[in-house]
């Protein structure tokens, strides 16, 4: 290609390749977006100047695509096919729509089980939000944290106990990796030596174990519908908006940092359901 001929690149060569990339090769918006980046970076960081106006530069846009939802029936038939940790998980993203890694990273301090609130640190955006704890799922929550106390009461005698903590926690709080309410609320099975200070840490459940699981109960209850268990996430959502719910508050629950994020389920939830064909009034 000449904007790559060996001769310094120009700004019109830019936008020829971005453009063939968009017009001849089809890409993704977000490969196209990808790109564009890295041809900033390239006269940024290695050429040492400014690229320039790219004037003339085709935008691409993502498609704006209706979210898969799932029926509160689909969601109870695949929870009855899901067992252990990894159903209750299911469930917790359900109820309280949060999202699945935000959801295995809760720690034992997060839940409030008498106010009935979950607290997420560090989402999505580095911001910290309050979620509600669905009420079906609170016994089974509250017993999960009595069978991981007893199981941190085994690694403190084995002497393990540690958790990985956050950021700079570690070096400003050392003790704190062995105290209860810092451990992992969804435990993993095992523990694993860390390679930095040989301490044997209790990590989380796998998303990988939970997916698979969900994706075996999709098997089992013949949904054919393309699901991930981030569909119940919008799951959740659609249903409260259903409910008469204010999209700011769902909004403020799903942790979106702009409102235009969380209207794209309102073209889940529109009249459109309700309407009758006139091929139905024969």
């Amino acid at each position: 290609m000449d904007f790559l001929g060996g001769q310094p690149l120009e700004t019109a060569g830019v936008v020829r390749f971005l453009d063939h990339l968009a017009a001849v090769e089809r890409v993704a918006a977000s490969t196209h977006l990808q790109a564009l980046h890295g041809v900033l970076f390239l006269f940024r960081q290695v050429l040492g100047r400014e690229v320039g106006r790219l004037e003339g530069l085709r935008t691409m846009r993502r498609p704006a695509r209706v979210p898969v939802v799932l029926a509160m029936e689909e969601v109870r038939a695949i929870l009855n096919a899901m067992h252990g940790m990894p159903r209750l998980v299911a469930a917790w993203v359900c109820g309280s729509g949060m999202r699945v890694g935000e959801g295995l990273a809760l720690r034992v301090k997060d839940v409030d089980f008498r106010a009935g609130t979950i607290t997420v640190r560090a989402g999505k955006g580095a911001k910290d939000r309050v979620a509600i704890l669905p009420g079906r799922v609170r016994d089974s929550m509250h017993r999960l944290a009595l069978w991981r106390l007893a199981l941190h009461k085994r690694d403190l005698a084995r002497g393990d106990g540690h958790a990985p903590l956050p950021g700079a926690l570690e070096r400003k709080y050392p003790s704190a990796s062995r105290a209860f309410g810092w451990q992992f609320l969804f435990a993993s099975s095992a523990v694993r030596p860390c390679p930095g200070s040989g301490r044997r840490l209790r990590w989380h459940l796998s998303p990988s174990t939970v997916q698979e699981a969900f994706h075996e109960a999709l098997r089992i209850t013949g949904c054919h519908k393309q699901a991930s268990l981030h569909v119940l996430r919008h799951s959740f959502a659609t249903h409260l908006l259903a409910q008469g719910v204010d999209i700011r508050t769902i909004q403020q629950l799903l942790g979106h940092r702009h409102l235009d994020t969380t209207m794209i389920y309102t073209h889940v939830h529109q009249p459109v359901r309700g309407t009758v064909s006139p091929l139905d009034r024969f």
